[in-house]
């Protein structure tokens, strides 16, 4: 008898992509159904039982996440602080916090209600399924490298500080949860690599990762961390972009050939300015806006020039208080590129407006654009320079761009502790290195002066500037009353925002003295007792909202020296 033959069952390959968004599913359909399971516990413990259940899942989701939806993952991943967006005088919104880190907190006063819990987890969940209902990955091969290098750099500069883990100080055990997850997509990842060896090295170097993060919180070497494992693996990234034959399109904050996150050649500088133009940095320009920077004439009454505030030898400010008729401090100049607003109250979007602003303002240039550029016209050294470099004649764009391309060379990268950390040398003391560790872990000041820039500006996206509140004092002799500048409040008056003012790069700490922007201490010794009782709720200066943790540190007088003795190896080799 002859019988047919059925025909074989066909099966579909599934690609790389598709493998990923699977996995990506699974992990916020895990993240919402231990989510509802919170709302059923009726026992405190049984609520922060699946709360970590879901947490962990929500850390496995975060590569993708952060990724793919970078705004609704900062929302479920924000701090327990209230959220003010102030696009101008007529759209200003605030929102109450709400996810993860709320959620934290939350589960652990014993004041929050369980209908308060409720709320942020229903809040949460929606978000969730909001993102659930819409997920579908489009993602190129260049993606997936920026994904992964995100991640790195996200544990690195924000994981592993306690950055949001604020109670539980989870840090170390979410990161090995997210390395495994990164460990997972290089996997999925095995048939883009044509060299055998460079797969083997991610997988050797991320178990090694895995690993060495099986530590305490409190004395985890953050310091060999980033030197042994975060560079490494930024080495791996471009090796696999050449391995890969990848064209990436495009710069963003870090560049694509990387390999370290305290270089030089770390950041591209374009992505922090409004003004695009690929011969922003040659030498001429730079050595064209030095001229126009030192050169008094710009002034209305030619007795004052950007030098007059900022200097050299004092990392670009002054030494003071206050210059005279000026109510801040003179910010440091350097590294100030690297973020996305300016001056003390963040009301420049811009180097380029920042300039503008300082012509006009009456107590320094006292002058307008148009003068300045007249000024700028009378000098023939400039007018063969402007055609040069611009192809242009002088205008008020111009000049301004002039002096911002050279505020933005004066990110140098060369401290002892950059070289050391680079292995350019080895020569950081046992103190330093220590004081490192504080800086990123115990003494939680790397959740707001984020590395490697060391300023408000968060990485790994490096899109937004902060601002805080933190009860900066009248007076070192009145230090229970607080200062009367109330900072970005003046810009919108938005009340919220009373006492907020950005957050300044500890970079050239040692020659930047006085320190606030009303300059109330001379010493990082008053700056460090300050921050260690508290902020100004240790001074007994009551701020609703005060952004800096109200607790003491509890920090030792060896700790707080290691602190300082770091921060003091930040100043650049000249």
């Amino acid at each position: 008898m002859i019988t047919a033959c059925k025909p074989e069952k066909e099966y579909k390959s599934v690609s790389n992509l598709e493998l990923l968004e699977e996995r990506y599913v699974i992990g916020l359909d895990s993240t919402i159904e231990n989510l509802y399971s919170i709302l059923l516990a009726k026992k405190v413990n049984d609520q922060l039982k699946f709360y970590l259940v879901s947490r962990d899942y929500f850390k496995k989701t975060e590569p993708l996440l952060a990724f793919v939806d970078k705004h609704n993952f900062k929302s479920l991943n924000q701090p327990n602080i209230l959220k003010v967006e102030e696009e101008d005088a007529t759209d200003i919104k605030e929102s109450s916090p709400f996810g993860f880190q709320v959620l934290e907190e939350q589960l652990h006063d014993n004041e929050v209600t369980k209908d308060e819990i409720n709320r942020n987890v229903n809040r949460t969940i929606s978000r969730l399924k909001l993102i659930r209902a819409n997920t579908k990955l489009k993602l190129k091969e260049y993606h997936v490298l920026w994904l992964l290098r995100d991640e790195i750099a996200r544990v690195a500069l924000t994981g592993i500080t306690g950055f949001d883990s604020p109670v539980l100080e989870r840090s170390l055990k979410e990161a090995i949860i997210v390395y495994k997850e990164l460990k997972e997509i290089v996997s999925i990842y095995k048939s883009n690599f044509k060299r055998e060896d460079l797969y083997n090295n991610w997988l050797i170097e991320l178990d090694k990762t895995i690993a060495d993060l099986n530590h305490d919180f409190a004395s985890f070497d953050r310091y060999k961390f980033i030197k042994n494992h975060t560079h490494k693996q930024l080495e791996l990234l471009v090796n696999t972009k050449e391995d890969w034959n990848i064209q990436f399109p495009l710069e963003l904050a870090l560049n694509n050939d990387a390999t370290s996150l305290f270089s030089k050649s770390t950041f591209n500088i374009i992505y922090f300015s409004d003004h695009i133009d690929k011969t922003s940095y040659n030498e001429e320009k730079i050595a064209l806006g030095k001229a126009l920077f030192n050169d008094k004439n710009l002034s209305v009454n030619t007795d004052m020039s950007c030098a007059t505030c900022h200097h050299n030898d004092k990392a670009f400010t002054d030494g003071l208080k206050a210059f005279p008729k000026q109510f801040r401090n003179t910010p440091t100049l350097t590294y100030s590129s690297l973020q996305k607003s300016f001056f003390h109250d963040g009301r420049a979007g811009s180097l380029e407006g920042q300039v503008a602003a300082v012509v006009k303002n009456a107590n320094e240039f006292h002058s307008d654009l148009e003068t300045m550029k007249k000024a700028v016209e009378s000098d023939s050294n400039y007018a063969s320079k402007f055609q040069n470099i611009y192809k242009a004649n002088i205008n008020q764009n111009n000049i301004r761009n002039a002096i911002a391309t050279y505020v933005r060379s004066l990110n140098q990268f060369n401290s002892k502790f950059d070289k050391n950390i680079n292995n350019l040398e080895n020569t950081l003391s046992e103190s330093e290195i220590n004081g490192f560790n504080l800086f990123m872990g115990t003494a939680k000041c790397a959740t707001c002066h984020f590395a490697p820039i060391f300023n408000g500006t968060v990485p790994p996206n490096f899109s937004e500037t902060e601002l805080e509140s933190i009860g900066v004092p009248l007076d070192i002799s009145q230090d229970s009353l607080i200062d009367t500048d109330l900072g970005r409040y003046n810009l919108f008056k938005t009340e919220s925002r009373k006492h907020f003012f950005k957050t300044p790069t500890i970079r050239n700490i040692a020659l930047t003295s006085p320190y606030m922007h009303n300059g109330v201490y001379k010493t990082l010794e008053e700056v460090m007792e300050f921050y260690n009782n508290g902020g100004g709720s240790g001074l007994g200066i009551s701020l609703e909202h005060q952004t800096l943790p109200t607790d003491s540190l509890n920090l030792t007088e060896n700790q707080v020296k290691d602190i300082i003795n770091f921060m003091n190896c930040l100043s650049d080799d000249k």
